[in-house]
């Protein structure tokens, strides 16, 4: 087994605290990471926290990890040691049913295995934990290239923010010509800016803080509509694509409104309790989705393209003992725009 420490939610409110403990034996297609840096997701904070009712403790949360490789498997070809590697939400799936075999792991027929909180496949009696940890042991498969022309640190966040917001731009083919709206500036909002202002669209950020709207524009939004204005709202339509990123109840029947005929909302936040729609709104063809991150071959031409045009997330760099904190901080909605871990702090601390 490989020794690791890490931070880890014993109960649902019992803060992190240090651990010690085991991750599986490494295997012939496995690498070995000395973490690095470590994201931090509100979908963290849900399960930490078992928001959503399905959460194993003790846990180790954490699914935005950059590290060093330290170890590779006999039978790995694509990494080296030394080679700087990132793991994201997803670490494992059944690989045969048929969106494994179209790239689409994480709507794995069989059920995906987690970064944390999943038995392993490779080691059912593991129960995965993630990067607030030291070192993490995963199959090179679903292992991520990170571009050398990139900040580590600020490439953390692109393995679930960044994928997330990704995939359905592109599964929508956003580009020149479209007019697209984002809900909510936080770790998911401003890299959906960023990309589809990369993409060419015509940008506009829904947020309820005014405060915002210069931040937003330097992110990539043209124009910038605060939700709690009745008329502002009113007067917000034709959009052909809007992307709603935020994870607490909300309303999402204006955004309905303000999308033209054929035009999508889709959801990418996670809250912990159900929305509600006015059937009406759909009538002209209007469509509800929800997209979940990416899949691996996806997540490696978004760090491929991030790589080429320059694009990271906006962070803010803690050490490991604020993380507690931190968790207030997102559910407060008071971080620009997603908090990275920097492990070496970790190491200190223990």
């Amino acid at each position: 087994m490989i020794q690791s420490k890490g931070y880890a939610a014993s109960t649902a409110t019992s803060p992190l605290a240090p651990v010690d403990f085991d991750r599986r034996e490494p295997g012939s297609q496995d690498l070995v990471l000395e973490l690095l840096y470590c994201g931090v997701c509100h979908s963290d904070i849900h399960y930490a926290r078992n928001e959503w009712g399905s959460s194993r403790f003790p846990i180790v949360p954490g699914h935005e990890m950059v590290g060093r490789v330290t170890r590779v498997g006999d039978q790995v070809s694509d990494f080296k040691v030394g080679d700087l590697a990132g793991v994201g939400c997803i670490i494992d799936s059944c690989r045969t049913c048929t969106p494994c075999e179209d790239g689409e792991e994480h709507y794995c027929q069989k059920g995906v295995t987690m970064s944390y909180g999943s038995k392993e496949r490779k080691d059912s009696n593991v129960i995965s934990q993630g990067g607030y940890s030291t070192n993490y042991v995963v199959d090179a498969d679903f292992a991520l290239h990170i571009p050398s022309t990139l900040d580590p640190k600020a490439v953390a966040p692109l393995l679930c923010a960044g994928i997330t917001t990704w995939s359905p731009l592109r599964r929508w083919k956003i580009g020149p010509g479209m007019k697209v709206g984002v809900v909510g500036l936080g770790g998911l909002g401003h890299m959906g800016l960023k990309f589809a202002h990369a993409f060419g669209a015509d940008v506009t950020l829904f947020t309820t803080s005014e405060s915002k709207a210069a931040d937003a524009k330097s992110l990539g939004a043209h124009n910038v509509i605060i939700s709690t204005d009745a008329e502002a709202m009113k007067s917000a339509r034709g959009f052909d694509f809007i992307l709603d990123t935020v994870s607490a109840l909300h309303d999402i029947n204006p955004y309905l409104s303000a999308l033209k005929r054929n035009g999508t909302l889709c959801l990418v936040g996670l809250p912990d309790q159900q929305l509600a729609f006015k059937p009406g709104l759909i009538l002209s063809n209007k469509v509800i989705s929800g997209s979940f991150i990416g899949g691996i071959k996806e997540t490696q031409e978004m760090l491929e393209y991030c790589g080429a045009h320059n694009i990271v997330s906006e962070i803010e760099l803690i050490d490991i003992a604020e993380i507690n904190k931190a968790f207030d901080r997102v559910v407060n909605n008071d971080v620009k725009y997603r908090f990275v871990i920097d492990l070496a702090t970790l190491k200190a601390d223990s």
